[in-house]
This record gives structure tokens, sequence and C-alpha cells, in this order.
């Protein structure tokens, strides 16, 4: 099969000047770029449109749906063409057969849960299979779940593993990154990777560097403490050589704005030192997640079972209230640096509360006729923690100020179930259409290298992200004077406008801002080069 795309505005993923010129695609690899000619089986006429690479979002949730609805349409409709699962720590393997039940309701309030899949697939490796078998419609990449690693190693308690439990872990990991992982990621505020001592990452994030790999970090803090929290992440980063990425930077909450200029100099120390230091961003303004992160950490100890029969007991609940109220040092406190008015419920499980979904904290009290703790602790009780939420916590400036940093890479950290953030179906023409086009934060080359060389390079990919002859030919084709994201918080579930084509491995899934239904899909995993496998992308 061959595409000659005519006469189009290249913006290469280089940071080069965009020109105008033709693609030919055969295949799935792009051929030839630049002034020629050539037959077809399909023309497409260019004139007033932009090529770009397809798009890699570096932080991603559709963990499960990649398995239930392999489409991936919040995806491809915006024009990603490569994502990253695996992401904050918890995700879906490794999985041991006996934890699957504690695990899934972990698992509930970012990923969803679902019957319709068999969850004892045990391993990476395995879970990656399912993937291939699924056939998702854009190609996906992993990183091993350090939450995972330590259920699978030392189960769901909080405390800190002994040389034996240690040296578990450090086995794990090394399968699992051999499976094709491209690192190991953290999430700090969930548990269990919440329990982990400093001194345990550095010996995980040893293992991970002798692959080569990344270690993806949200880290301890993104409020009150995240000087102290940054410092940790460059400490791990000293002492295990292991390549950094933060994951959606930011600071949480009007008082913490003040740490700003502290965290730009704690990346640039950090650079100094030669570590490697990335991140990536959504460009909004509210974050998005599971609500029962509002508890104080200890209230997950032992898991969701245990947390549950605690959100049961009156004494209990009202030592949460105590803490939420008071703090607890070196915790993220939701309700204090957003409030109440400020967290909205996004998602259930259940019918019984889909009234939830849309509202407040303050507004679901109001509701039920209760008060806003309880209404909340009754909510991640019925819904047996199965509850998504969105947080406001900053501010525009912010967003442009981070966006334009060197270490920056566009993503989404998009949850898919219920109303949920607008950023899953709309961040990088969001990108495009106010940070480039109206507001001129960025260049269209600048933004688009954003979103396709510079995280293409800092995961390790090859052989994408640029509109290069010979590179695998995932292309997007948009308007540079219509794209934008058209969902708000109201109303986030819309597909983007300007999004004209995308490709895929060579195959058109996207057309006139329609996905072609009944198209065979093309994504595929793509597994990174750990000394035992081939090479990604290689047939």
């Amino acid at each position: 099969m061959k595409t000659y795309i005519k006469n189009i505005k290249i913006v290469d993923g280089s940071q080069n000047k965009p020109f105008i010129g033709n693609i030919l695609i055969e295949n799935d690899k792009i051929k030839k770029i630049g002034d020629f000619a050539a037959e077809a089986d399909e023309i497409i006429d260019g004139t007033g449109l932009c090529a770009a690479p397809g798009f890699i979002d570096t932080h991603s949730h559709s963990d499960l749906n990649v398995l239930t609805k392999p489409e991936l349409l919040p995806k491809i409709m915006q024009g990603i063409t490569t994502e990253f699962l695996g992401q904050d720590g918890i995700s879906m393997a490794p999985l041991p057969i006996e934890y699957i039940k504690p695990w899934r309701k972990n698992l509930a309030g970012i990923d969803g849960d679902s019957d319709d899949i068999d969850w004892h697939y045990k391993t990476t490796a395995n879970y990656l299979k399912m993937i291939e078998w699924a056939k998702p419609s854009i190609n996906e990449c992993y990183f091993v779940p350090h939450g995972n690693v330590r259920m699978e190693a030392m189960g769901l308690a909080d405390k800190s593993p002994d040389d034996e439990e240690l040296q578990k872990m450090k086995q794990v990991l090394r399968r699992e990154m051999e499976a094709g992982a491209y690192g190991m990621s953290t999430g700090l505020i969930y548990m269990p990777c919440a329990y982990a001592p400093t001194e345990e990452l550095i010996e995980l994030c040893k293992v991970v560097a002798e692959y080569d790999g990344l270690f993806v970090i949200h880290q301890r803090s993104e409020a009150d403490t995240i000087v102290q929290s940054m410092e940790e992440v460059i400490r791990i980063g000293c002492e295990s050589g292991v390549k950094i990425h933060f994951s959606h930077f930011k600071v949480c909450g009007k008082k913490n704005w003040k740490y700003i200029d502290d965290m730009v100099r704690l990346l640039e120390k950090a650079e100094a030192k030669g570590i490697r230091v990335s991140f990536d961003q959504y460009p909004y303004i509210a974050g998005s997640t599971m609500l029962s992160v509002i508890l104080p950490p200890w209230v997950h100890d032992g898991g969701t079972d245990k947390a549950m029969e605690r959100l049961q007991d009156k004494a209990a609940r009202q030592k949460m209230v105590y803490d939420i109220e008071h703090g607890i040092e070196g915790w993220d406190n939701f309700i204090d640096f957003a409030g109440m008015d400020n967290i909205y419920v996004t998602s259930v499980k259940t019918e019984k509360n889909k009234d939830a979904v849309g509202l407040s904290l303050t507004e679901l009290a109001r509701l039920r006729g209760r008060d806003p703790y309880d209404a909340a602790f009754d909510l991640l009780y019925e819904e047996k923690n199965a509850v998504g939420m969105v947080d406001f916590y900053g501010t525009e400036d912010h967003v442009k100020l981070f966006m334009k940093r060197p270490e920056m890479n566009v993503c989404t950290d998009g949850l898919l179930g219920g109303k949920p953030h607008p950023r899953a179906f709309g961040a990088f023409p969001r990108v495009l259409g106010k940070y480039v086009r109206e507001e001129k934060n960025l260049t269209l080359e600048q933004a688009v290298y954003k979103m396709t060389k510079k995280p293409a390079v800092t995961m390790g990919i090859t052989n994408r992200g640029e509109l290069k002859e010979e590179f695998f030919a995932d292309v997007v084709i948009f308007d540079e004077n219509s794209i934008i994201d058209k969902g708000t918080f109201v109303d986030p579930v819309q597909y983007p406008a300007g999004i004209e084509y995308v490709f895929v491995n060579g195959q058109k899934m996207v057309e006139d801002d329609k996905y072609i239904t009944g198209q065979d899909r093309c994504g595929k995993v793509l597994y990174k080069y750990c000394g035992v496998l081939e090479k990604q992308d290689t047939k």
C-alpha cells in the first residue's frame, strides 16, 4: 500500500523550520520526503494542512481500556499514535494471583475495573501479549509499576523491606524489565508505593539503570514539601545513576506557588550534577486522580479492603478528619490545597451514586444532607474505592512557564472513566490551538517537537518521533488554523477539532476528523531492547 501526501506543510519534529513538501508512505514506513512526484494507491492533497509525526503520550491511563476498548478513541482522535502505560507505580502487571481481588479495588479509581478480561496473566510479558491480541489502534509501551513489584515481593503492608524482600523486589523488577519495559514508575502518594523509603527506591533504580531505563516518578509531594520531595528524587538519581522523569510536573495550592523558583533551580542543579532530567505536563490548571488520595496514608495500610473497614469505623473517621484538618508532615493533603469546593467527582462504579458525578464535595454533601467529610467517606465506601476526581490547583502563568522549559514534553495523564478530565480528549490539540496559535507561548515547531521527537528520545523509542525516511509512518495531519480541544470540565467527552488524518504504522485510522470504523487496528506493542529481546519495532 502506497500513500502520497502532496503540497503539505511538514513539521518534522526536529525543531527545524516547517517547509512545504511531499511524503510517500509505503506499507508501514516513510519512504520519501521532499520535492518529488510519485504514483500511489491513495493521493492526499495536503494544501493548507500540516503534517507532523504521530504524537506520543508519555503518561497514559489506558491500561485497562486497551484491552476492553482497544480503539482508544480519546487518544487516536487527538493525534496520539503511541502511549506509555504502567504509570504512577500502580498498574496491571505484574499481578500475583493471590492479590487479584484487592489489587482490582486499588486500581479501580484510576484505571476502572472489568469482568470482561481474565485477570490471571501474572506477569508483564503475559499482559503485553494480551495487548497484542487486543490489537489496539495505537502503539503501546510499558513501565514496570513499583507498587506491583512491591506487592509481589512483600504484600501491601506499611513497612520497609528487609534484605530478603528487597532482593525479591530486584528479581521481580529484572524479570519485568526483560519483558521489554522502558523503566520503572512510582507514585509516592499511592499505596503501597508511599510506604517505600528513599533507600528502597535507590536500590531498585540501580536495577533500572542496568537496563538504561527511565525512572518515572509522581513525586512524594507536589505541594507543601515539594522542595524536599525534589531533593529526594535528585538524590535517587545521583546514587543510582538512573535517568529521572517527573510525571505531570506542577506545584499545587496557592500557598505553594512561592516554590516555583526553587523547583526550577533544582532542575538545573540536577542537570549540573550530570543527571538526565525531564518531565511531562498536561496543559490545564486542574489535575485528576482517584478520590481516595484525600485519605491519610495510614488508612490504606494493608490494601483497599482494610481501608473500607476503617471507613466503617466512627473513631477511625474522626482521626481521618483530624489528620486532614491538621496535616501530616510530608503528605500531600488535597483537601488542604484544593478545598472541598474545588474537588469534583468524575466517575463511580455503581448506578446508586451516578448522581454524584460532576458534583464538588461541597455539592455532594448538600445533596446527601451530610457533613462534607462523611459524604466523601460514604461515597468511597459505597463504591469500594472506585471513584475518580478532578481538583483545581494552579494558574495559567505556571502552565506556560513549565511548558517553555527544555525538560518538558506534553502528556494527557487522562483517566478514561465516567466524566473525565478534558485532557483525556484534548491535551495535544489544546497545546497547538491555545498555546501556539492563540497565545504564541511556543512556536509550531517547538510544540510539535515537545509532542514527538522530545518524548521519543526521552523515553528511548527508536525509529519514531520524526518525519524521516525509513522511520515508521506514524503521521498526524492537522489544520493549524482550526485545531483546538473542545472538551470542558462540564462536558469533557468531546473530540477535538482540526485533526484531519491519523496514520499508525502506515495505515490510515482517522480521515476528515472521523475514526474509520471497521478498519483493521494496527497498533503494536513496542518493546524496549533489554539484551534478551529483539530490538523494538523490528519485524
